[in-house]
């Protein structure tokens, strides 16, 4: 999904927030798109092709296939709305596991399930209320919708009443006089920017406010806080609260964690205004034992090179609140996909094409370090990497990262892709979470470029279930995942590294 990964990327800026010197927003590197002249030699078929037109035309086939199969679709609807909600240790990740273990077997690919230790963390209750406010009439209260925060500590079984501190950014917080916020609630009411989502700049905005959910805790204990509310991030402004994970410091205290929802951070934001507001917060999440769980791995071996591996794939896991339909059991399925096609029609690469549901993504990246641990003296023969972990949205291309030289090399592939609208090649320094370490080590990594105006509206909320997934959308991103996967595990040559 993300483009920087976002556990890295969390744990610096937290490290960075803690020391008070954090800047209000993150400036983002945006790749380039393709010049004219790139995109003319390319339909042009400028050079030599890494691909016979036999190949081309076989990504042809799997093209149109992808489009016409239900099956992604089929496998989406029994893991959001049979499964459901596969937060890393919970038995339906457990479930998840098997069910997806025994698709790919039956298939006839050759399935490990690669054991990683996950956290297991459980959500409990989650309870707010304003309950001293000014022009409060008497004997009154008022609801605040919120969520806990993945890896939140709890308040006392009994709540926690405290005064509400409201700040917009660190530059507010670092303006606050001395012991402003010790002993309170404090407030993080930064804005998703929705006018940077709506020009398909979606992963702009929530990188530039998700550091309030990810470094806040550390930021408002250093200030004597006894808890953290900060502003949903996401652009649905239904009073729907939007969870993540969020990050602790050893050098300060850790602190209940809530995202309360837009409607009630404004709430929030306006009476305390006007005077004092107190609000009584009950969060009873639990940290348990970290539980045993498994990476799936399903290989369809290669005919001349089957020790060379393409792995395709999304992460297993989701959060908790909806059911993980566009986060990430679209990824997980379109992967599925690729394996299920290349049985239908009776394609085998010369590669082998390696299909990985990871394990604990939102939390911390579990399964992927497990299998970066696992496969450290191999990577050498990973040839390409893709990951979709960008919702369920049009595609419109392909993100890679490593040598300049592989956005030439995808050229042909493009040109198949173009009659689904995702002919655009963009140069990434990442593409994907899980597969970070593949990159990392020099391995050609990819991802589909995706429509992000809307996946932040529903994205860590209540809201992500399998209806907002578009079929012609998904079938189009397992177009992309299938062409791709064929056209690395089947050149010539491997991509360019």
């Amino acid at each position: 999904m993300e483009f920087s990964p976002k556990n890295t990327l969390i744990v610096s800026l937290a490290a960075f927030v803690i020391a008070m010197s954090a800047p209000s927003g993150l400036a983002q590197n945006a790749p380039s798109s393709p010049s004219l002249k790139d995109r003319l030699n390319g339909m042009m078929e400028n050079g030599t092709s890494a691909w016979t037109p036999e190949q081309l035309t076989m990504m042809t086939r799997l093209r149109d296939a992808a489009l016409k199969d239900p099956y992604a679709l089929n496998e989406l609807r029994h893991l959001t709305d049979n499964i459901g909600p596969r937060i890393s240790g919970s038995p339906q990740a457990g479930q998840a596991v098997e069910y997806v273990a025994a698709e790919m077997r039956a298939l006839g690919a050759e399935v490990t399930l690669e054991k990683a230790k996950v956290p297991h963390w459980v959500r409990g209750i989650e309870t707010a209320e304003v309950v001293a406010w000014p022009g409060q009439t008497p004997g009154t209260k008022q609801k605040v919708v919120l969520t806990a925060l993945g890896g939140s500590v709890a308040t006392p079984a009994e709540g926690l009443t405290a005064e509400v501190v409201v700040v917009e950014d660190w530059q507010e917080l670092k303006a606050l006089p001395p012991d402003a916020a010790k002993g309170k609630i404090l407030l993080f009411n930064h804005k998703f920017d929705k006018e940077l989502a709506a020009q398909g700049k979606g992963m702009e905005a929530y990188v530039g406010a998700v550091i309030y959910r990810a470094a806040g805790p550390i930021a408002g204990a250093s200030t004597g806080a006894i808890a953290v509310l900060v502003r949903s991030v996401g652009g649905a402004d239904y009073r729907l609260p939007h969870t993540g994970m969020t990050q602790y410091s050893n050098e300060v205290t850790k602190i209940p964690a809530a995202a309360v929802s837009a409607e009630d951070a404004d709430m929030l934001k306006d009476l305390t205004s006007q005077g004092p507001v107190k609000l009584h917060l009950t969060l009873t999440p639990q940290t348990l034992p970290d539980a045993d769980s498994y990476n799936v791995i399903a290989d369809w071996k290669g005919t001349e090179h089957p020790e060379q591996v393409v792995v395709v794939s999304g992460h297993l896991d989701s959060w908790d609140l909806g059911t993980g339909a566009i986060d990430d059991g679209a990824g997980v399925v379109v992967s599925m996909q690729v394996i299920h096609l290349l049985h239908d029609l009776g394609i085998h690469p010369r590669r082998t094409v390696r299909f990985i549901a990871w394990m604990s993504e939102e939390e911390g990246s579990q399964g992927a370090a497990q299998y970066m641990a696992d496969h450290k003296n191999d990577f050498a023969n990973h040839i390409g990497a893709i990951e979709t972990d960008g919702g369920a949205d049009h595609p419109t291309g392909i993100f890679y990262a490593g040598k300049p030289a592989l956005g030439q090399w995808l050229n042909p592939v493009a040109q198949v892709l173009d009659a689904i609208g995702a002919a655009t090649n963009v140069a990434s320094p990442e593409t994907g979470e899980d597969i970070s370490g593949l990159t990392e080590n020099g391995v050609p990594s990819f991802a589909p470029v995706q429509d992000s105006r809307y996946y932040f509206n529903y994205h860590h909320t209540a809201a992500d279930t399998f209806d907002k997934v578009v079929p012609k959308h998904l079938a189009e991103n397992a177009a992309v995942n299938a062409v791709l996967a064929y056209a690395l595990a089947d050149s010539a040559e491997p991509a360019p590294r």
